[in-house]
């Protein structure tokens, strides 16, 4: 007799999926506080297991990778990616990561630092001590600005780059509703929120097609990731990426490369000013590495506080909040089966927050990630780019830009919150802050 895990009973016909949609966060974490490491849920006639423990996510990252995809539900709500890292799999994806790679290499994305910093520079110029900004709408334009740098070579125009903004934010708001990334009407039926993505989607296209089309006529090496993507060949066939792979996976970059560095950054700024002794101890270290200057890729070993606060923001409020898989064929996870067919959940956010793995998990304490404490962590314990094959492969690109981000914005200004302002987190693609941040500069 197969044996399914425990978990709440739901109602006769949706399941559990109403008490998922009202709180997904909230829903996740009760039913892991409850019902233990594998949790089976039922989202009207769909069977979903919520994995809750550190081997169990190993397993499926890593030991037994191949047997899991995407979950069906970010198969459909990703679609809009086409065939881009992020959503590609089997031998498809593992070409596409072999020839992806070098253009991510490390001396590769250091060469990028210049530019975050200097994007970084030129924003603080314009702001004022005592004005209040929706600073997640500040990050996301920075970001922007940064990632299409990074992937062009070249600023967009600035009726392109609001062009880009609008689409972007489009996209990214047809997540936030009662589905989330995990079900999703699919996109072929005509509703307005698909009719409104359609459009942002052909914006889009429209725009890379353009750039793509251009630099293959011109030949230039502009030093950018697109430049590295049209240059690369497959080591086998001696084939390089079609106009199609190459706007997948600028279309990914675009983003993830922008929305995922911006919440986090945006958390980043409310936990500080929560959290004053904290930002004190970081300004105190800025201060001492950097002096007067602006800060650099060489800085960064230095700057380990800097990179411990990044790290604890990232576990408090992880920009990847959860991912689905989908079981290929019939395995077994802490002792229950799982048949093929089955999706499978798991949230960095509940990981995160356990208090099996972390002292005080609620706490904001950048100190954990320098006292040794997290030398003992699981490895899955802590997991905010995900892990195993398809460890995200923007990694080094996004820990670099976080940390010189903060650390060039923090030299010059402290930031409050605005007065009345409540913050909640909203979890979409990414976990952002519902209704943005408001918060009041305060020159240094």
């Amino acid at each position: 007799m197969e044996v399914r895990p425990p978990g709440p009973k739901g109602r006769l016909l949706t399941g559990n999926l109403l008490d998922y949609t009202r709180d997904h966060l909230g829903f996740l974490t009760r039913c892991a506080r409850r019902y233990g490491d594998v949790v089976g849920l039922r989202f009207v006639n769909v069977h979903v297991y919520l994995l809750n423990h550190p081997d169990h996510v190993e397993y499926v990252l890593v030991r037994n990778n191949r047997n899991f995809v995407k979950s069906r539900g970010e198969r459909i709500s990703l679609g809009f990616l086409g065939n881009g890292l992020l959503t590609s799999e089997g031998s498809f994806w593992r070409r596409q990561r072999r020839l992806a790679q070098p253009a991510f290499h490390r001396e590769r994305i250091a060469a990028y630092g210049g530019v975050m910093v200097e994007r970084a520079g030129r924003m603080v110029a314009g702001w004022r001590s005592g004005e209040v900004r929706d600073v997640h709408e500040d990050m996301g334009r920075l970001t922007l600005e940064i990632v299409a740098r990074t992937l062009f070579g070249v600023p967009l125009r600035p009726a392109e780059f609001e062009e880009v903004g609008d689409a972007l934010a489009t996209i990214s708001r047809r997540f936030t509703g009662r589905g989330g990334v995990f079900f999703q009407v699919p996109e072929k039926i005509p509703t307005p929120g698909n009719l409104r993505m359609r459009r942002a989607i052909r914006r889009l296209d429209a725009l890379i097609y353009g750039i793509i089309r251009d630099r293959r006529a011109s030949g230039e090496d502009a030093g950018d990731l697109l430049s590295m993507l049209l240059a690369v060949r497959d080591e086998e066939t001696g084939e390089g990426m079609t106009d199609e792979q190459l706007r997948d996976e600028a279309m990914t970059v675009f983003l993830a490369g922008h929305e995922t560095t911006a919440n986090a950054l945006s958390w980043t700024w409310r936990l500080l000013a929560e959290h004053p002794e904290v930002e004190s101890r970081l300004f105190e270290e800025l201060r001492e590495v950097l002096a007067d200057r602006s800060p650099a890729v060489e800085d960064l070993p230095q700057l380990r506080y800097t990179d411990m606060v990044v790290k604890e923001s990232m576990r408090l409020y992880p920009p990847a909040w959860a991912f689905g898989r989908e079981a290929l064929a019939d395995c077994e996870i802490g002792g229950y089966h799982v048949p093929a067919g089955t999706q499978l959940i798991m949230s960095q956010w509940v990981m995160h927050r356990d208090p099996r793995y972390y002292e005080e998990p609620g706490e904001f304490r950048p100190e954990r990630w320098g006292d040794g404490s997290a030398e003992q962590l699981p490895k899955y314990a802590y997991f905010p780019f995900g892990g195993g094959p398809r460890l995200c492969i923007g990694q080094s690109f996004a820990k670099m830009e976080t940390v010189l981000l903060l650390a060039t914005i923090a030299r010059k200004f402290r930031l409050h919150p605005a007065p009345g302002e409540r913050v909640t987190p909203q979890p979409s693609i990414t976990l952002r802050p519902k209704n943005g941040m408001r918060m009041v500069l305060e020159r240094r």
